[in-house]
């Protein structure tokens, strides 16, 4: 029985889908006005581990995950999702370019690194922009059930409307500052510090915004009620037309649990009267030495960076493993470096023993290990500890094989076409390599140290393989 823990409610909770053997799964996706950091990348990779995890514990998965090009406001780093400056207009600034053009340019980056990183693509990729009318449409459906009103600078969510507001964030409204979320906009006739936009009237600090449109409602200020909407709407229009009115899963950071998740809740089931998601999810943050990624001390680090310095984009994903989604993650060269070590040991390891492959069946025990773990929450780690136990189990290489190739339709780490690439060159040099790596320890034996680098330089650059040396002996692997 899968278990997961819903953060609606705190607790480890069996799941049961809405509908037998089908998933609905929405994912928050980037705010495309920059290159996502490795921190962003682990988010979704996150997703697609449990979208994998899903589809082989037997799911039918209907994943769908969005891009904000729109409505994002700079003030949501500081806890007030309504104020600040528009992410997408400001990068148009930087760069001299239209939000449209920007938008283009950033999905195209993110969607390479999610390539690279072989997340697997969702069932829908649902770009805000194209959602505008659906938008339009809840808004006005909460105006006239009564959860929202009109200000001469914007359409709020009155929060006092909703009695269940704060069940997911546990937030306590009443230690928050009076004054709180009205910021940038101003607005004396904003009834809650905690109400939230719905649609911004073109108008005050937004009187310039370079991506607007008209809409029904009315403001003395602005003419045809131009403007753009909230940045929670987008995320729950998104998901009602894609996937219903009730979700399995939705997924995101934590950051995204009190403001944001919790508005889409409230706006959701206000408009629907149902209950909005049974399985809320969230990842936790990647570490930069300790600390939280930051630009301004260079540790924002991205995937084109991390290639740069010579890793392959699954020496990531090998590391991303090693942690579970809820737990944060501490991001080192070192622990690359490490996660570097074990997975080039792991594919050459795989290599050799395909070199005289023979079809085995799949061991039944270390399977059940294996399904236990992703039941239990998604427990990738100790899924990865069950096939390195396989790895150094008293099995035939065949069914050693089997096992870890039908693992990897989960792990993702390109298994199967990386060990047959490993197999068919050690079948044309590993003769050769053997008799340098022996030579190479006659060398060190007699502490001939320049020619044992030199035999070094040479596996390296003809044959692609790095020494390990050891107290016991010399390690060698083929970096693919």
């Amino acid at each position: 029985m899968l278990k997961v823990f819903n953060t609606l409610g705190r607790k480890l909770e069996e799941f049961e889908p809405l509908n037998k053997g089908k998933i609905s799964f929405y994912h928050c996706g980037p705010t495309v006005y920059w290159t996502q950091h490795i921190g962003n990348m682990r988010g979704m990779l996150m997703g697609d581990l449990i979208r994998r995890s899903l589809s082989y514990l037997g799911y039918e998965v209907r994943h769908v995950r969005n891009y904000t090009d729109f409505g994002h406001l700079t003030g949501d780093n500081i806890g007030d999702a309504d104020t600040g400056e528009d992410r997408m207009e400001k990068a148009a600034k930087r760069e001299n370019l239209t939000p449209q053009i920007i938008a283009e340019k950033y999905i195209a980056e993110f969607d390479r690194d999610t390539k690279l990183l072989n997340i697997l693509e969702p069932t829908v990729k649902a770009r805000a922009t194209d959602y505008i009318d659906g938008m339009i449409e809840m808004v006005k459906l909460l105006i006239d059930r009564g959860f929202a009103y009109v200000t001469s600078k914007a359409v709020y969510f009155d929060i006092s409307r909703f009695k269940n507001y704060t069940d997911l964030s546990g937030r306590d409204l009443e230690k928050d500052k009076a004054g709180a979320g009205i910021g940038d906009i101003t607005d004396p006739d904003k009834k809650n510090p905690a109400d939230f936009v719905l649609w911004f009237f073109r108008t005050g600090v937004h009187k310039n915004a370079l991506q607007y449109w008209s809409s029904p409602f009315t403001s003395p200020e602005v003419k045809n009620g131009e403007g753009f909407p909230g940045w929670h709407i987008e995320c729950s229009t998104m998901a009602l037309q894609n996937l219903g009115e009730t979700l399995d899963i939705h997924m995101g950071g934590v950051e995204h649990i009190s403001i944001h998740h919790t508005n889409e809740i409230a706006q959701s089931e206000a408009v629907t009267g149902k209950k909005y998601v049974k399985h809320w999810l969230h990842n936790e943050h990647l570490l930069v030495n300790g600390k939280k990624m930051a630009k301004s001390e260079g540790t924002s680090y991205t995937l084109k960076q991390i290639i740069e310095k010579g890793y392959s984009p699954l020496d990531m994903r090998y590391l991303f493993l090693q942690a579970h989604y809820r737990s944060k993650q501490n991001f080192t060269w070192e622990a690359l470096d490490g996660a570097r070590i074990a997975y080039q040991k792991l594919k050459t390891q795989l290599g050799s023993w395909l070199e005289n492959f023979k079809e085995g069946k799949v061991e039944v025990e270390y399977r059940k290990k294996y399904i236990e773990a992703l039941e239990d929450d998604f427990n990738i780690p100790r899924a990865l500890g069950v096939l390195w136990e396989v790895v150094k189990a008293d099995l035939l290489e065949s069914a050693k094989l089997a096992l870890i190739f039908d693992f990897d339709k989960v792990f993702g780490l390109g298994l199967k076409e990386e060990a047959e690439n490993i197999s068919e060159f050690l079948k044309k040099n590993r003769k050769e390599i053997e008799r340098l790596v022996d030579e190479r320890e006659k060398y060190r034996g007699n502490k001939g140290w320049e020619e044992a680098d030199q035999i070094r330089k040479v596996l390296g650059k003809k044959y692609h393989v790095e020494i390990e040396d050891q107290k016991d002996g010399t390690e060698w692997r083929v970096i693919a």
